[in-house]
């Protein structure tokens, strides 16, 4: 829900939890050094742990791991696990909440393309 007051800041409230402005809503959701990098590599296609981490090789699985659970929590990715005898398979995706931040990515990664090219 977003309340606007004429003359004052934007306040955003999700889940319960109010926000001073937009922004930091989605810094709230997806800030950090790899929240939006996961959600980036699962935009187009559904992803298993290892190939996450092969993306990704400078995160650590400890990493990785807590930082996927953080984005499962928030709505924001889907955990599958198929299977309930070892080995299991463990599929990673965006859920419709995630898949409404593909705009954003998309926006981001033009932009970082355009000040690199002007660095």
């Amino acid at each position: 829900m977003v309340e606007v007051t004429k003359g004052e800041a934007c306040q955003v409230s999700l889940n319960g939890k109010n926000y001073p402005c937009p922004v930091s809503m989605a810094m709230d959701l997806i800030g950090g050094k790899w929240k939006g990098v996961i959600l980036y590599y699962l935009k187009d296609k559904n992803k298993r742990f290892s190939e996450l981490k092969k993306d990704m090789p400078h995160i650590t699985e400890m990493t990785l791991s807590i930082q996927l659970k953080k984005l499962e929590k928030d709505g924001l990715v889907l955990r599958e696990v198929y299977g309930d005898k070892p080995p299991i398979k463990v599929i990673y995706s965006l859920t419709d909440f995630g898949e409404s931040f593909k705009p954003v990515l998309e926006a981001v990664s033009v932009w970082s393309h355009e000040i690199s090219r002007d660095a």
